[in-house]
């Protein structure tokens, strides 16, 4: 029997590697930017096509590599940043593996172009699935180039899989957000499509979280910073009413590395857990800068995962570093007394005198002593018994007359809407402004009024999109929302779906966008806060089908709009609300899958009173 067992020749096991290291598109732009960072750029300019589908271009003026050094990059776990094993504890740069340059080449058409600043020329290399194509010597600036073609043009089930270019968009741009919150002494500019989307000049790092997250968030930072024998924690916290249900900017890095670790996480909300809602989460951006030799980086190919070696200690330290932050700036609630109505006390002055209160007596004064002379004698009660025994003429009255002449007597002065309770359907009533109770010939009927009105109203604003019939009402001043890079690319990929419902928006350029007009059923909602919880619903789902990005803009429409929980309703509109939930396609449900009516039946309820 012949041997089975053989060595996979270097494009297919480059293809394969490929697969673990570049998922989609940002994972390209990530790579890319990290070497530029490692190579000691202070300028990145990075171009993507078609939302990196046909071109990933990312220019550096770092220190480029020679013409050995631009064709050993390109083989598998050839790297500059480590020389044994015992490097691996001491990493200070972002990449170390070997295997990125390799993987991109396995699936990409690759140019690079490269030189340092001692060369006079540089180097161009064109590499096509792992092989490489032509090397010749050109004239280019200093620092290197690197240009991706086609990704996944040789696998084409990877391709085949890639999101929508809005989704795509939104991972590179995210991508290059963690990037540079990191690194904000270097410069970003992204160009999509031939036109600049971002500009990230170099700044400090409160500066660049203003740049990706829009100037209103400077009012809401809080500064964490504390130094142990473990390590030093810093950034930037903000304050509990901040919070937001939705998708919030969280970012840990270490060592100037993105990473996620739900353990910090918990110890973040541990220091929030007496301030915020539970469902709440609040924005922070925090920095630990630890010896590399107590993390370990070397767990996944994204280098997003990290063990500490004092993960307890490090755990213990954050949360108390940041519950100090939140009292130090007051964000804690303390007891603020009312002084408005306050008696004004004068201040003591030691110098004016203050005589002595002087006390007067009438030595002459007795309270047993009467006017007319003699002393005061407690007068005899004066009884009317028939009196006793008034309003008991007409006890042996029918009880039914009784009952009317007092409803009568109840509703005839005071508030005259008491009157109108009276007037409830008696097949419908509101409990607790919160359910609606009805009667069914099978027994009684629970109805949770928000749960149903967001469903009246969900597939009111879902039929308005598709048909495109949404009405608008002007505003009379129109207000201004500043969003980040991804928010603005969430809102390009659904903004007509938001217009459909009767939205009118006016792009003023660099992110941001005025609001000309709101749906005619926005009586008091606030037309900013719906359309950034349209927004980071979208973002939070990533959804690629129309069809579900319309339920998303439409629930989050009624969950705005719906009858709120304690209030009162009159019994038109409990009618309403009933009459319309059950000429809804799905009347059990909310769109959120929450069950809205339940029955309890005739028998369930006589079991109960036996």
């Amino acid at each position: 029997m012949p041997d089975i067992v053989h060595l996979l020749p270097d494009s297919i096991a480059n293809q394969i590697a490929a697969g673990e290291v570049i998922q989609r598109p940002a994972s390209v732009v990530k790579e890319l930017v990290e070497n530029s960072i490692d190579a000691g750029a202070t300028h990145v300019q990075i171009i993507v096509k078609d939302a990196g589908r046909t071109l990933i271009q990312v220019i550096d003026n770092g220190k480029g590599m020679s013409v050995t050094d631009a064709r050993m990059a390109f083989e598998r776990h050839a790297t500059s940043k480590i020389r044994n094993a015992d490097d691996l504890f001491s990493l200070n740069t972002m990449g170390f593996r070997g295997e990125a340059l390799p993987s991109i080449a396995a699936i990409a058409h690759v140019e690079v172009k490269t030189r340092r600043s001692e060369d006079e020329v540089g180097t161009m290399l064109s590499i096509v699935g792992s092989r490489v194509e032509k090397q010749e010597a050109v004239i280019c600036a200093e620092g290197t180039i690197v240009s991706v073609k086609n990704i996944f043009f040789n696998v084409p089930a990877r391709r085949k899989f890639l999101k929508s270019n809005e989704v795509e968009r939104r991972h590179i741009l995210t991508e290059i957000q963690r990037i540079a919150l990191v690194n904000p002494h270097i410069s970003f500019t992204l160009i999509e499509n031939d036109v600049q989307t971002l500009v990230l000049p170099a700044c400090k790092l409160r500066q660049r979280i203003l740049q990706l997250d829009g100037k209103n968030m400077n009012q809401q930072l809080i500064d964490i910073e504390e130094e142990t024998t473990l390590g030093k924690i810093f950034g930037y916290v903000t304050k509990p009413e901040n919070a937001k249900k939705g998708k919030v900017s969280q970012y840990f890095f270490v060592n100037g590395r993105y990473i996620r670790h739900p353990y910090f996480h918990k110890a973040v909300m541990t220091a929030y857990s007496s301030l915020i809602p539970v469902n709440e989460n609040p924005a922070y951006y925090i920095y630990f800068e630890v010896d590399p030799a107590t993390i370990d980086v070397n767990i996944h190919p994204t280098k997003t995962e990290v063990k500490f070696e004092n993960e307890l200690a490090l755990w213990q330290i954050l949360m108390v570093t940041i519950k100090e932050a939140l009292g130090k700036f007051n964000a804690i609630p303390s007891i603020d007394f009312d002084t408005a109505d306050a008696i004004d006390i004068p201040i003591y002055d030691s110098s004016k005198h203050t005589p002595m209160p002087r006390l007067s007596i009438d030595p002459s004064y007795n309270p047993f002593h009467t006017s007319f002379g003699g002393s005061r004698k407690r007068p005899t009660p004066d009884f009317n018994w028939e009196t006793l025994y008034k309003g008991f003429e007409n006890e042996n009255r029918a009880p039914e007359a009784i009952e009317t002449s007092s409803n009568e007597d109840l509703f005839s002065h005071g508030d005259q809407s008491l009157s109108k309770e009276v007037e409830l359907n008696p097949n419908h009533y509101q409990y607790k402004q919160r359910y609606i109770l009805t009667s069914v010939k099978s027994g009684l009927m629970i109805i949770d009024q928000h749960r149903a009105h967001v469903r009246i109203l969900f597939e009111q604003y879902l039929n308005q999109i598709q048909q495109r019939k949404g009405l608008s009402q002007r505003v009379l001043f129109p207000e201004i929302i500043e969003l980040n890079p991804a928010e603005a690319a969430a809102l390009e990929s659904i903004i007509e779906d938001i217009e459909a419902v009767g939205f009118e928006l006016t792009s003023l350029g660099n992110n941001s966008f005025v609001v000309q007009a709101t749906p005619s059923e926005l009586q008091n909602a606030d037309s900013s806060k719906l359309l950034r919880s349209m927004i980071e619903s979208s973002i939070d789902t990533g959804l690629d089908v129309k069809s579900e990005i319309h339920e998303t803009i439409a629930f989050s429409l009624a969950e705005a709009t719906a009858i709120p929980y304690g209030r009162t309703l009159s019994p038109d509109e409990i009618a309403m609300i009933v009459d319309r939930l059950f000429a809804c396609k799905i009347p059990n449900h909310s769109p959120d899958g929450h069950v809205i009516v339940t029955l309890i039946t005739d028998e369930e309820i006589a079991k109960k009173l036996k």
